[in-house]
């Protein structure tokens, strides 16, 4: 028999089709199942069975009730039921709709135990859907070692009604529970463990791995710069920034480079700032500090500033680097039409801590009262709301 040279196509996921290959004179198909490596073959004389037909590659979906699963309807109608965002739970983690058991009823109880309203509990399973497939005894565990770092099941609640995936997220008990003792072990206190798990809940997620590689590494920096105490470097840098373990390791040491070679820092003075005010650009994407840097230079050298009094800036208020462009440009424009000097702003970077609206109704309450925003101080335009409303009633007064 003359050698033939079949061709087939690669169909979406190769599951449930029927692919028919015609070359000539022989008709081939074969047809993929979902499991097992089940398969036939038939070969027919082409003249026979397709004479005078022109063939063509093509394939046709076999319609299967198993491929494409219908929603648990008693699922779906016990979140309704619960006060669910079904669709905003449908987008976010569809999946769970096909599930044939689920426990939401056994979380609803669970959590109305330990405090949480019905409308909470029906915000937390809209936004991670996940939670109803968890167990009760899982939840219960890990309830118990997560009140090993809070100090009140309220708290709990208050955590997983800003970001329900933090407990959620994973059902490894045995991993929080390591990762817990292991952050203890590197001098972590109770208190700074409550503040990551209130606001990074996702370090103790992480693998215990992953941990100890960005431990490991922050320590080792640490001594590389001369200081002699990596426990007390690690606590200050987690304090400073309770992100730092879920990022990697090669961004924080790019930032780092960034940081000493873009300020001329010898290992104390960069020390001082990353355990400081400049802990949380560690978390930044390299490109943009360094873009954004950049453009700081630029529009205060347009300003006819100095190489120093720009690094006088930047180090005396290292967030300016999180403002992007046009902000940090229209906030520097805002307070210059207003007979503020480039001068005042170096003096006192956190007014762009404000708004650009918080600073123009500022301004103007000032202006009105009395106030000479050209010769005064105008540290008061970043001040809290409190502090900033005494004032001026006061400065009204005087008036």
């Amino acid at each position: 028999m003359q050698s033939l040279s079949l061709r087939q196509t690669s169909i979406s996921k190769g599951l449930n089709y029927l692919t028919v290959m015609a070359p000539r004179n022989l008709w081939h198909m074969r047809s993929n199942f979902l499991f097992g490596s089940r398969c036939w073959m038939t070969r027919f004389s082409a003249e026979i069975i397709f004479k005078s037909v022109s063939f063509r590659l093509f394939g046709v979906k076999c319609h299967n009730a198993d491929s494409e699963p219908s929603e648990n309807e008693d699922l779906l109608n016990n979140l309704l039921t619960m006060g669910v965002d079904v669709d905003m739970a449908r987008k976010r983690q569809p999946g769970v709709f096909h599930r044939m058991i689920t426990n939401e009823q056994d979380l609803k109880t669970f959590l109305l135990s330990k405090g949480a309203s019905k409308e909470v509990i029906a915000s937390i399973i809209s936004r991670y859907p996940r939670a109803i497939t968890r167990t009760p005894e899982d939840l219960s565990k890990r309830w118990d070692l997560w009140r090993n770092i809070v100090t009140s099941d309220l708290e709990i609640v208050n955590i997983l009604e800003r970001s329900p995936e933090s407990f959620f997220r994973s059902n490894n008990n045995l991993n929080l529970e390591n990762n817990i003792k292991f952050l203890y072990s590197v001098g972590l206190t109770h208190k700074c463990l409550c503040r990551l798990l209130t606001n990074a809940p996702r370090t103790f997620s992480n693998s215990l791995e992953l941990n100890k590689h960005m431990v490991d590494f922050l320590q080792a920096t640490c001594l590389s710069l001369g200081h002699n105490d990596p426990t007390d470097f690690v606590r200050k840098i987690i304090l400073k920034n309770p992100f730092i373990l879920i990022q990697s390791t090669k961004r924080v040491k790019a930032n780092i480079e960034f940081l000493q070679s873009t300020f001329n820092l010898n290992s104390e003075e960069l020390l001082v700032l990353i355990c400081g005010p400049g802990a949380e650009i560690l978390d930044l994407s390299n490109d943009y500090a360094r873009r954004s840097y950049t453009n700081i230079k630029k529009k205060l050298f347009s300003l006819e500033c100095t190489e120093e009094e720009v690094q006088k800036f930047v180090l005396s208020y290292p967030d300016v680097i999180f403002l992007a462009e046009k902000k940090f440009n229209d906030k520097i424009d805002c307070l210059l039409e207003e007979n503020v000097s480039i001068s005042q702003i170096i003096e006192n970077p956190r007014v762009l801590d404000s708004s650009i609206s918080t600073l123009k109704s500022r301004i103007r309450e000032l202006v009105n009262a009395g106030y000479n925003l050209s010769t005064l101080n105008i540290s008061l335009l970043s001040w809290s709301k409190k502090r900033y409303e005494a004032k001026l009633k006061k400065l009204s007064r005087l008036a």
